[in-house]
């Protein structure tokens, strides 16, 4: 890791202690793995704080994030407002329609562990649409309140620092 990312890393951590609530810390019998297993539907993403804040997926992004109990997770991430191909074939998109779709989405895989004393979620990236994150470890900040999760992402694909809210599926 850079000074730039431990410095993120950093205030990205104390940001997400600072932020969690009694639902996180406060549930006996319940680790934070056994709240984080599920499918999730994406409620928020934003990227950087304060005035230098955006909403890199839209204001409206779509995605999910499905986590199992043998330490696998998948997620895919993507504006909301993403046109069609006039070719009505992926193959035959053309340049400005292929980059509306990379600028416009994520999606990775691999397996994941949590450091309960620390609520850092540590993901290990087997396979992204993005590929400088394969092979990669990244960590997250989790925080819980009732049937949602949020984490702070300090090395998001996009750069700077990313807060990502989900809502369990119902």
């Amino acid at each position: 890791m850079n000074c730039a990312n431990i410095l993120r890393f950093a205030t990205v951590t104390a940001l997400g202690i600072a932020s969690m609530t009694s639902a996180t810390v406060g549930q006996p019998g319940k680790s934070d793995k056994e709240r984080f297993i599920g499918t999730w539907t994406l409620i928020s993403l934003t990227s950087g704080e304060g005035a230098n804040q955006t909403l890199p997926y839209g204001p409206n992004p779509r995605g999910t994030m499905m986590v199992d109990a043998n330490g696998r997770f998948s997620i895919m991430v993507m504006r909301s407002d993403l046109s069609k191909f006039a070719s009505d074939n992926r193959m035959s998109g053309t340049p400005d329609e292929n980059k509306a779709v990379v600028q416009g989405s994520i999606a990775y895989f691999g397996t994941y562990s949590i450091d309960e004393a620390t609520h850092v979620l540590t993901v290990n990236i087997e396979g992204s649409t993005f590929p400088n994150f394969i092979g990669g470890t990244q960590t997250r900040i989790l925080s819980f309140n009732g049937d949602e999760v949020t984490y702070f992402n300090p090395t998001p694909s996009m750069g700077g620092s990313a807060k990502v809210t989900y809502r369990r599926a119902k």
